[in-house]
């Protein structure tokens, strides 16, 4: 049972159309802050994000999104300034731990300090940034005191006999984003690993302030290139909420058959390369050739490799021929096929089942734990998924089947992207079989008053969230993007205990998460 938005009281509802998110909004004080924070965690609910934002009257707010049974509550707190640069607001670390990291971020980015809170390591300032300087604050100002080293950062130490250190990264062998981790290890079995992440941190939330907000999505959009349909579509969901808009059926259908092919694409890449991960580059030829022709099929049908921009406000920027429907179905026909193939060929590999079994194991309590969603919770035994238990439009037509696999280890993973694979091509097929009349896109009229807007999709790797503050005269206010990797991070340095050094690249692809989308 999770928390039910009907038992918020004072909250104001979101106006919401078809194909939108419910959601509600409310401003609390510091005990209703930690009251609500409670009665979601007594009831299983889950923190999806949280962020800090300062107003144009110079007032501070911390945030916490809330994931409840029929939608999304949104949860605003009023900060005075105080001793911080931001001011100060109650830490909800110790309720959900996996707000840690969020609030160090905030602390970063507003100068607003999570108060008691254990952990206020820096998260995104790596010591580059004058001590002063916050870029998400209305004033902020000092770029040209930049520092060029990075400072030290207190990893937490391991000690006993026969414990040592094994740095790895930022910088790594091949084309890959920046991340350090650094593992305490006896002989080769991992004690404890600690990422510590934020180098690709790129100013997104301030871009997002300087860009009209119709032209937004094509920031969402860049934030993280195999996610950005998600991130586009999630975009475009919260400034239509914002701007009271419902788009057309057509539009909408075609939005979830171009997220199902960013689906597709992604584990069809995955799996190729865990199958090498595992010394079995036979896998990696033959999903790397099926998800090249996939991703030509795109540029095709859409005009783009990636479908990068195809998704605009009131609708999308492309539509879909009776032939090229055809041709769609015919392709997801023959993939089926051969992805059938390369799954009876994986797992009458003894080598390859031999490296995935029991490695990097997540069991479902600590998934729990951490909020972890998506495809990695869903193969450690959890079945949320948001186009399932929301059903938002078209998806309450064509009913997604959430499947899930309690082993939570390599192999699971590894089986849920098979299991994936096939739902979506069953969604497309569904899709395309009944696509509506109706044209593609809308007129989306910026509003003429301050309002919001949230929007949550389903990417590959899970909940993809949004929440859009915008003024009159098409401005944001304040937009904050949240990966499921936030979530997600923290557990795979749990799932890596107990396992050897070696196989934590195979471990970290089995995750496959997000840098950039994290960092912002």
């Amino acid at each position: 049972m999770r928390l039910d938005m009907a038992q918020i009281e004072g909250a104001i509802r979101l106006s919401h159309a078809a194909g939108q998110i419910p959601a509600v909004i409310i401003d609390v004080n510091e005990a209703r802050w930690l009251e609500i924070a409670h009665l979601a965690r007594s009831q299983r609910s889950r923190l999806i994000a949280m962020w800090g934002s300062e107003a144009p009257d110079g007032i501070f707010s911390a945030n916490a999104a809330y994931e409840c049974e029929d939608g999304i509550l949104w949860v605003r707190l009023a900060v005075e300034r105080g001793p911080h640069p931001g001011g100060d607001f109650p830490d909800l670390a110790a309720i959900f731990p996996y707000a840690t990291r969020m609030q160090r971020a905030i602390f970063d980015l507003t100068g607003l300090q999570a108060r008691g809170a254990q952990d206020t390591r820096p998260w995104l300032n790596h010591g580059n940034w004058p001590s002063d300087y916050f870029p998400l604050q209305r004033q902020a100002s000092g770029v040209e005191r930049f520092e060029s080293s990075e400072a030290d950062y207190p990893f937490v130490q391991v000690a006993g006999d026969g414990v040592h250190e094994i740095a790895v990264g930022p910088i790594h062998a091949g084309i890959i984003e920046p991340g350090h981790f650094r593992f305490s290890v006896v002989g080769e079995k991992v004690l404890r690993l600690e990422e510590r992440l934020g180098y690709a941190h790129r100013g997104v939330e301030r871009l997002f302030e300087r860009t009209p907000a119709s032209g937004c999505h094509r920031v969402a959009a860049r934030i993280a290139g195999d996610s950005t349909v998600a991130f586009s579509w999630a975009y475009c969901m919260a400034f239509e909420q914002a701007c009271g808009v419902a788009v057309s059926n057509r539009a909408l259908y075609l939005r979830a058959l171009l997220l199902e092919r960013e689906r597709v694409a992604n584990h069809l890449g995955d799996l190729g390369a865990l199958g090498n991960d595992a010394g079995f580059a036979f896998g990696l030829a033959q999903l790397s050739r099926l998800r090249e022709d996939w991703i030509r099929m795109n540029a095709h049908a859409f005009g783009h490799r990636y479908l990068m921009d195809r998704i605009v406000p009131g609708g999308t920027a492309v539509d879909i021929r009776p032939e090229t429907a055809t041709a769609l179905v015919r392709q997801c026909d023959a993939i089926e096929r051969e992805v059938d193939v390369m799954r009876k060929i994986y797992e009458d590999q003894s080598g390859v089942q031999d490296r995935f079994a029991g490695a990097g194991r997540l069991t479902a309590d600590v998934a729990g734990h951490f909020g972890v969603r998506g495809m990695a919770a869903r193969a450690s035994g959890h079945t949320f998924d948001v186009r399932a238990a929301l059903q938002p439009a078209p998806y309450d037509n064509v009913a997604v089947k959430a499947a899930s696999d309690p082993r939570g280890d390599v192999a699971a993973r590894v089986a849920m992207r098979f299991t994936e694979i096939g739902e979506s091509l069953r969604l497309i097929r569904a899709l395309l079989a009944s696509f509506p009349a109706g044209p593609t896109a809308i007129d989306v009229k910026p509003s003429t008053v301050p309002s919001r807007g949230t929007g949550w999709v389903e990417g590959w790797r899970g909940d993809v969230f949004v929440a859009l503050e915008v003024d009159a005269g098409d401005v944001v206010s304040r937009c904050h993007c949240h990966d499921p990797s936030w979530q997600t991070w923290p557990a795979l340095e749990h799932a890596i205990i107990g396992n050897i050094v070696a196989d934590f690249p195979l471990i970290n692809k089995s995750f496959n998460l997000n840098y950039a989308g994290h960092d912002l």
